[in-house]
């Protein structure tokens, strides 16, 4: 479909969000005359996905977010921003995404810089979303699965550069499975200046306690524990680790060093580490398992991460905890221990992801970065290292080798407040997509 066979006119939910600005002018005290002018128009964004074949995939979770609102903070959200168009890698392949664009009147484009220029010659769309997730794509022998995230971004790039302007942009999960390309992807974001979000939804899901550490936390070592049994899931956890680290006093200082040990290696380097075993040891008890519980598990893990200002971190493949963080805390005798546990809310919802899709569009109305970039970038480069870390020339070690990172050297200070969801969590009522067929 070309750009201008799209109706020009604004539809009835563009006219409902240029009326809510101006009662939000009221209650804020932003100037009247200003209240239509940041609401002239909803945000056009362009979806490019890999599959979108199942009820349960990350494009149906996040897509249907922007189209039909989320479930943000104890309440169901609106959207405040329009799916304009699509792109789907493996099309035919992708039957729900097919019938989702259908009643929604999204044209699905065969490119991906047709999708972002509406079949036209230049950019037209107000942000991006990259939703890279599943699909039928083969793994290499480190266990990467080698899901085309960077091959979408840099025809997106391809456009942004040819168009001389650029628009946010949110990839899901990881930016790449190869450190060069993902700092590539991170350093174009900054040569063009655009924002960039992405990562993983574990960080913002609900959380046991209901808390967020503060900024300038004077950590000391941190252990978190959860599923990584595979790549993409090892990412949930490291960003989840991420996420509380960042907040330590003084900032981020980067990676000097990461490490990956499988097998039953794995106990005996967390015998020679008592930090990482009072953590680990903290976790059990506050969830009252039984002793050894983490030891049972038939194919352990852990990586290990060493930051430049002398921080220490471990992720553990564990069951029984959800994804949990634990940190030990300068000056305070027991750790503190922070879970997100199970989903979000009940998968008739599809809310295993609402907290994500509300700043995606946060990002994509106010064209700030919800969280420092550095973030995902230096995630992506843990899970990459960690990957790397048990080959060598084609040879394979259950006690990987320490991989030095000096380029990992990002600096930042992490200045936002909490981002999880909080509140009410939402009703497992039935999910009402708008067709039946």
């Amino acid at each position: 479909m070309a750009a201008d066979s799209l109706d020009p006119l604004l539809t009835r939910r563009q006219m409902l969000g240029i009326a809510g600005m101006a009662g939000l002018a009221s209650l804020t005290g932003i100037a009247a005359d200003a209240a239509p002018q940041l609401a002239q128009k909803r945000p056009r964004i362009a979806c490019l996905v890999t599959y979108w074949g199942a009820t349960r995939s990350h494009a149906d979770w996040i897509i249907t977010k922007l189209l039909d609102g989320y479930w943000w903070q104890g309440a169901h959200t609106p959207s405040r921003v329009d799916v304009a168009s699509v792109y789907i890698h493996q099309l035919p392949e992708s039957g729900l995404g097919q019938k989702v664009c259908r009643s929604k009147n999204i044209p699905i484009f065969q490119t991906v810089g047709e999708a972002v220029t509406l079949g036209g010659k230049e950019l037209a769309v107000d942000g991006v979303v990259i939703v890279a997730e599943h699909g039928e794509y083969p793994t290499n022998l480190k266990g990467q699965w080698m899901l085309p995230r960077w091959w979408i971004y840099q025809q997106v790039i391809r456009v942004f550069e040819q168009s001389k302007r650029s628009v946010p942009v949110f990839n899901d999960k990881h930016l790449s499975i190869s450190w060069d390309e993902a700092k590539w992807m991170f350093d174009k974001s900054r040569a063009l200046g655009f924002p960039l979000t992405g990562g993983s939804s574990i960080p913002t899901y609900f959380r046991k306690p209901d808390i967020e550490l503060e900024i300038d936390t004077p950590l000391k070592a941190s252990v978190v524990v959860g599923d990584t049994a595979d790549e993409g899931a090892l990412f949930h956890c490291v960003d989840v680790l991420q996420a509380f680290v960042e907040r330590r006093k003084d900032g981020e200082t980067g990676v000097k060093a990461v490490q990956c040990i499988r097998g039953p290696e794995t106990w005996t380097w967390t015998e020679r580490n008592p930090w990482a075993a009072r953590l680990l040891d903290a976790v059990r008890t506050s969830f009252n398992l039984k002793p050894g519980h983490f030891q049972e598990i038939a194919t352990p893990n852990v990586c290990i991460v060493e930051y430049n200002d002398g921080t220490k971190a471990a992720v553990y493949f564990g069951r029984d905890v959800g994804w949990t963080y634990a940190g030990e805390i300068e000056g305070r005798k027991d750790p503190a221990i922070v879970s997100m546990l199970g989903w979000a809310g009940p998968f008739s919802q599809y809310h295993a992801s609402n907290s994500q899709p509300h700043w995606i569009t946060e990002m994509m109305v106010t064209r700030q970065e919800p969280f420092n970039a550095e973030r995902l970038l230096l995630s992506t480069g843990i899970v990459a290292y960690n990957m790397e870390s048990n080959w060598e020339n084609g040879r394979y070690s259950a006690v990987g080798r320490r991989i030095e990172t000096p380029f990992m050297n990002m600096k930042y200070r992490s200045t936002r407040g909490a981002q999880h969801s909080q509140g009410e969590r939402p009703p497992d009522t039935p999910y009402i997509r708008g067709f039946t067929e």
